[in-house]
Protein backbone atom coordinates (compact mmCIF):
# COMPACT_ATOMS: atom_id res chain seq x y z
CA UNK A 1 0.00 0.00 0.00
CA UNK A 2 1.71 3.58 -1.01
CA UNK A 3 1.75 6.17 1.31
CA UNK A 4 -1.40 8.29 -0.54
CA UNK A 5 -3.42 5.06 0.00
CA UNK A 6 -2.83 4.44 3.44
CA UNK A 7 -3.56 8.28 3.95
CA UNK A 8 -6.96 7.42 2.07
CA UNK A 9 -8.08 4.94 3.94
CA UNK A 10 -7.29 6.44 7.81
CA UNK A 11 -8.77 9.44 6.13
CA UNK A 12 -12.61 7.58 5.53
CA UNK A 13 -12.10 6.21 8.92
CA UNK A 14 -12.09 9.39 9.59
CA UNK A 15 -14.64 10.83 8.01
CA UNK A 16 -17.95 10.78 10.12
CA UNK A 17 -15.99 12.43 12.94
CA UNK A 18 -14.22 14.73 10.97
CA UNK A 19 -17.94 15.72 9.51
CA UNK A 20 -18.80 16.21 13.28
CA UNK A 21 -16.16 18.73 13.80
CA UNK A 22 -17.20 20.67 10.48
CA UNK A 23 -20.82 20.07 11.58
CA UNK A 24 -20.22 22.05 14.78
CA UNK A 25 -18.74 24.98 13.41
CA UNK A 26 -20.83 25.38 10.67
CA UNK A 27 -23.85 24.41 12.06
CA UNK A 28 -24.73 23.42 7.45
CA UNK A 29 -25.15 19.83 6.85
CA UNK A 30 -23.91 21.07 2.98
CA UNK A 31 -20.88 23.28 4.15
CA UNK A 32 -19.65 20.65 6.46
CA UNK A 33 -19.35 17.90 3.56
CA UNK A 34 -17.46 20.63 1.38
CA UNK A 35 -15.10 21.62 4.23
CA UNK A 36 -14.69 17.68 4.97
CA UNK A 37 -13.63 17.17 1.37
CA UNK A 38 -11.54 20.69 0.55
CA UNK A 39 -9.55 19.46 4.16
CA UNK A 40 -8.93 15.89 2.44
CA UNK A 41 -7.39 18.13 -0.92
CA UNK A 42 -5.47 19.44 1.53
CA UNK A 43 -3.96 16.57 3.52
CA UNK A 44 -3.39 14.71 0.37
CA UNK A 45 -1.06 17.43 -1.62
CA UNK A 46 0.43 17.96 1.57
CA UNK A 47 1.10 14.16 2.52
CA UNK A 48 1.13 12.59 5.97
CA UNK A 49 5.23 12.28 6.12
CA UNK A 50 6.25 13.05 9.39
CA UNK A 51 2.98 13.67 11.26
CA UNK A 52 2.81 11.79 14.69
CA UNK A 53 -0.71 12.36 15.59
CA UNK A 54 -3.01 11.91 12.19
CA UNK A 55 -6.12 12.38 13.91
CA UNK A 56 -5.14 15.77 15.39
CA UNK A 57 -3.69 17.32 11.96
CA UNK A 58 -6.67 15.81 10.05
CA UNK A 59 -8.63 17.87 12.83
CA UNK A 60 -6.66 21.26 12.54
CA UNK A 61 -6.54 20.80 8.64
CA UNK A 62 -10.38 20.81 9.25
CA UNK A 63 -11.08 23.62 11.46
CA UNK A 64 -8.97 25.84 9.21
CA UNK A 65 -11.24 25.29 6.72
CA UNK A 66 -14.08 25.92 8.76
CA UNK A 67 -12.54 29.15 10.08
CA UNK A 68 -12.04 30.42 6.79
CA UNK A 69 -15.67 29.69 5.64
CA UNK A 70 -16.88 31.10 9.33
CA UNK A 71 -14.50 34.62 8.84
CA UNK A 72 -15.99 34.40 5.16
CA UNK A 73 -19.26 34.74 6.39
CA UNK A 74 -18.52 37.48 8.54
CA UNK A 75 -16.43 39.60 6.38
CA UNK A 76 -19.86 38.94 3.45
CA UNK A 77 -21.94 40.55 6.70
CA UNK A 78 -23.97 37.08 6.14
CA UNK A 79 -24.22 36.44 9.59
CA UNK A 80 -27.92 34.60 9.92
CA UNK A 81 -30.60 36.18 11.32
CA UNK A 82 -32.12 35.72 14.89
CA UNK A 83 -34.68 33.54 13.62
CA UNK A 84 -32.23 30.95 11.52
CA UNK A 85 -31.97 27.31 12.42
CA UNK A 86 -29.24 25.38 11.23
CA UNK A 87 -29.13 22.69 9.26
CA UNK A 88 -30.60 19.52 11.72
CA UNK A 89 -29.85 15.73 11.58
CA UNK A 90 -32.41 13.87 11.39
CA UNK A 91 -33.25 10.25 11.35
CA UNK A 92 -36.66 8.18 11.05
CA UNK A 93 -35.78 5.06 13.06
CA UNK A 94 -38.65 3.70 14.58
CA UNK A 95 -36.46 2.22 17.60
CA UNK A 96 -35.51 5.26 19.98
CA UNK A 97 -32.38 4.46 21.62
CA UNK A 98 -30.61 3.37 17.83
CA UNK A 99 -32.72 6.65 16.22
CA UNK A 100 -30.45 8.73 19.02
CA UNK A 101 -27.31 6.62 18.32
CA UNK A 102 -27.95 7.71 14.67
CA UNK A 103 -28.44 11.36 15.34
CA UNK A 104 -26.01 13.89 16.32
CA UNK A 105 -25.33 14.80 19.82
CA UNK A 106 -25.40 18.27 19.71
CA UNK A 107 -29.02 19.47 19.85
CA UNK A 108 -29.91 22.11 17.58
CA UNK A 109 -30.72 24.82 20.44
CA UNK A 110 -26.67 24.87 20.96
CA UNK A 111 -26.12 24.88 17.27
CA UNK A 112 -28.72 28.23 17.45
CA UNK A 113 -26.35 29.35 20.01
CA UNK A 114 -23.11 28.52 18.88
CA UNK A 115 -23.99 30.52 15.85
CA UNK A 116 -24.21 34.17 18.06
CA UNK A 117 -20.48 33.39 18.68
CA UNK A 118 -17.81 35.05 16.75
CA UNK A 119 -16.09 32.73 14.74
CA UNK A 120 -12.30 32.74 17.22
CA UNK A 121 -14.98 31.80 19.83
CA UNK A 122 -16.49 29.16 17.96
CA UNK A 123 -13.46 27.27 17.12
CA UNK A 124 -12.27 27.50 20.29
CA UNK A 125 -15.24 26.02 21.94
CA UNK A 126 -15.86 23.77 19.88
CA UNK A 127 -12.12 22.26 19.46
CA UNK A 128 -11.51 22.15 22.75
CA UNK A 129 -14.74 21.51 24.79
CA UNK A 130 -16.42 19.30 22.59
CA UNK A 131 -12.79 17.23 20.94
CA UNK A 132 -10.49 18.28 23.81
CA UNK A 133 -8.02 19.59 21.34
CA UNK A 134 -5.73 21.26 23.64
CA UNK A 135 -5.23 25.26 23.60
CA UNK A 136 -1.50 25.57 22.63
CA UNK A 137 -2.92 23.43 18.77
CA UNK A 138 -5.76 26.01 19.22
CA UNK A 139 -3.85 29.03 19.60
CA UNK A 140 -1.47 28.36 16.41
CA UNK A 141 -4.56 27.70 14.75
CA UNK A 142 -6.22 30.94 15.28
CA UNK A 143 -2.55 32.85 15.51
CA UNK A 144 -2.82 34.09 19.34
CA UNK A 145 -1.64 32.89 22.75
CA UNK A 146 -2.96 29.52 24.43
CA UNK A 147 -4.07 32.21 27.44
CA UNK A 148 -6.05 34.38 24.74
CA UNK A 149 -7.41 30.76 23.09
CA UNK A 150 -8.54 30.07 26.39
CA UNK A 151 -10.20 33.36 27.55
CA UNK A 152 -11.91 32.75 23.96
CA UNK A 153 -13.43 29.11 24.50
CA UNK A 154 -14.31 30.76 28.04
CA UNK A 155 -16.46 33.44 26.56
CA UNK A 156 -18.32 31.19 24.47
CA UNK A 157 -18.64 28.54 26.63
CA UNK A 158 -20.54 31.55 29.20
CA UNK A 159 -22.82 32.31 25.99
CA UNK A 160 -23.23 28.02 25.84
CA UNK A 161 -24.87 28.38 29.49
CA UNK A 162 -27.71 29.64 27.57
CA UNK A 163 -28.70 27.15 25.49
CA UNK A 164 -31.64 25.16 26.57
CA UNK A 165 -31.13 21.39 27.32
CA UNK A 166 -33.10 18.55 26.90
CA UNK A 167 -33.92 16.42 29.90
CA UNK A 168 -35.86 12.72 30.02
CA UNK A 169 -35.82 9.94 27.63
CA UNK A 170 -36.73 10.64 24.27
CA UNK A 171 -40.36 8.88 24.89
CA UNK A 172 -41.11 11.31 27.90
CA UNK A 173 -40.26 13.88 25.16
CA UNK A 174 -42.46 12.53 22.76
CA UNK A 175 -45.77 12.58 24.69
CA UNK A 176 -45.28 16.16 25.33
CA UNK A 177 -44.67 16.62 21.97
CA UNK A 178 -47.50 14.71 20.90
CA UNK A 179 -49.48 16.60 23.74
CA UNK A 180 -48.82 19.43 22.27
CA UNK A 181 -49.95 18.97 18.45
CA UNK A 182 -52.84 17.46 20.13
CA UNK A 183 -53.93 20.61 22.51
CA UNK A 184 -53.12 22.70 18.94
CA UNK A 185 -55.17 20.88 16.88
CA UNK A 186 -58.39 20.93 19.71
CA UNK A 187 -57.96 24.50 19.83
CA UNK A 188 -56.95 24.35 23.74
CA UNK A 189 -55.05 27.72 24.71
CA UNK A 190 -55.05 26.72 28.06
CA UNK A 191 -53.72 22.95 27.45
CA UNK A 192 -50.92 24.04 25.58
CA UNK A 193 -49.51 27.04 27.75
CA UNK A 194 -49.61 24.61 30.92
CA UNK A 195 -47.30 22.56 28.10
CA UNK A 196 -44.96 25.21 27.67
CA UNK A 197 -42.24 26.65 29.48
CA UNK A 198 -42.90 29.96 30.63
CA UNK A 199 -39.57 31.37 28.65
CA UNK A 200 -40.19 29.24 26.14
CA UNK A 201 -38.46 30.50 22.53
CA UNK A 202 -40.17 30.01 18.81
CA UNK A 203 -37.91 30.26 16.24
CA UNK A 204 -39.21 29.77 12.83
CA UNK A 205 -36.92 30.07 9.95
CA UNK A 206 -38.77 30.77 6.60
CA UNK A 207 -35.35 31.72 4.87
CA UNK A 208 -35.35 33.97 1.87
CA UNK A 209 -38.06 32.03 0.07
CA UNK A 210 -40.73 32.65 2.52
CA UNK A 211 -39.71 35.33 4.44
CA UNK A 212 -43.74 35.80 6.19
CA UNK A 213 -43.08 32.35 7.70
CA UNK A 214 -39.53 33.70 9.63
CA UNK A 215 -40.86 34.86 13.53
CA UNK A 216 -39.01 34.75 16.70
CA UNK A 217 -41.48 34.36 19.51
CA UNK A 218 -41.00 34.65 23.41
CA UNK A 219 -43.38 33.61 26.03
CA UNK A 220 -46.04 30.83 26.44
CA UNK A 221 -48.49 32.57 25.69
CA UNK A 222 -47.53 34.16 22.97
CA UNK A 223 -45.94 30.80 21.41
CA UNK A 224 -49.61 29.12 22.42
CA UNK A 225 -51.40 31.73 20.22
CA UNK A 226 -49.03 31.05 16.99
CA UNK A 227 -49.14 27.24 17.39
CA UNK A 228 -53.38 27.49 17.12
CA UNK A 229 -52.88 30.16 14.37
CA UNK A 230 -50.77 27.70 12.42
CA UNK A 231 -52.56 24.81 13.41
CA UNK A 232 -53.27 22.73 10.34
CA UNK A 233 -55.88 19.67 10.37
CA UNK A 234 -55.01 18.65 7.04
CA UNK A 235 -50.84 18.58 7.94
CA UNK A 236 -49.85 14.85 8.19
CA UNK A 237 -46.97 14.66 11.00
CA UNK A 238 -44.09 12.14 11.12
CA UNK A 239 -42.49 11.52 14.57
CA UNK A 240 -38.52 11.34 13.85
CA UNK A 241 -35.82 12.56 15.75
CA UNK A 242 -34.17 16.05 15.16
CA UNK A 243 -30.28 16.01 16.69
CA UNK A 244 -31.08 13.22 19.36
CA UNK A 245 -33.90 14.95 20.26
CA UNK A 246 -38.07 14.56 19.53
CA UNK A 247 -38.83 16.18 16.42
CA UNK A 248 -41.64 16.21 13.67
CA UNK A 249 -41.49 16.50 9.98
CA UNK A 250 -44.86 17.87 8.66
CA UNK A 251 -46.20 16.90 5.44
CA UNK A 252 -49.35 18.20 2.85
CA UNK A 253 -50.54 15.57 0.19
CA UNK A 254 -47.13 13.86 0.79
CA UNK A 255 -44.51 16.44 0.50
CA UNK A 256 -42.83 17.34 3.02
CA UNK A 257 -43.70 21.63 4.06
CA UNK A 258 -41.99 21.71 7.65
CA UNK A 259 -39.80 20.71 9.89
CA UNK A 260 -39.41 21.34 14.07
CA UNK A 261 -37.32 20.30 16.59
CA UNK A 262 -38.32 20.34 20.32
CA UNK A 263 -36.10 20.99 23.35
CA UNK A 264 -38.11 19.65 26.29
CA UNK A 265 -36.83 20.38 29.93
CA UNK A 266 -38.44 20.01 33.24
CA UNK A 267 -41.59 18.04 31.36
CA UNK A 268 -42.65 21.45 29.26
CA UNK A 269 -41.35 22.85 26.45
CA UNK A 270 -38.64 25.34 26.14
CA UNK A 271 -37.63 25.94 22.73
CA UNK A 272 -39.01 25.17 19.20
CA UNK A 273 -36.96 25.65 16.11
CA UNK A 274 -38.64 25.07 12.98
CA UNK A 275 -37.91 25.25 9.15
CA UNK A 276 -40.57 26.69 7.30
CA UNK A 277 -39.38 26.79 3.91
CA UNK A 278 -40.77 23.76 2.11
CA UNK A 279 -37.81 23.49 -0.36
CA UNK A 280 -34.97 23.65 2.36
CA UNK A 281 -37.00 20.78 4.22
CA UNK A 282 -37.62 18.34 1.34
CA UNK A 283 -33.61 18.88 0.66
CA UNK A 284 -32.70 17.65 4.13
CA UNK A 285 -35.19 14.59 4.13
CA UNK A 286 -33.74 13.79 0.62
CA UNK A 287 -30.36 14.11 1.97
CA UNK A 288 -31.47 11.68 5.00
CA UNK A 289 -32.97 9.61 3.20
CA UNK A 290 -30.27 8.88 0.60
CA UNK A 291 -27.84 8.51 3.28
CA UNK A 292 -30.38 6.00 4.52
CA UNK A 293 -30.56 3.51 1.76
Amino acid sequence: MSDQEWLAERFEEQRPRLRQVAYRMLGSLAESDDAVQDAWLRASRAGAAGVENLDGWLTTIVARVCLNLLRSRQTRREEPPEAHVPDPVISFEADPEQAALLGDAVGLALLVVLDTLNPAERVAFVLHDMFAVPFDEIASLLETSAPAARQLASRGRRRIRTAATPEGALESQREVVDAFFAAARNGDFDALVALLDPDIVLRSDGGTTHPRSTALVHGAAAVAGRALQFANPAAHLHPLVVNGGAGVLATLEGRPFSLMAFTVSGGRIAEIDAIAEPDRVRRIVDAHSTQRA
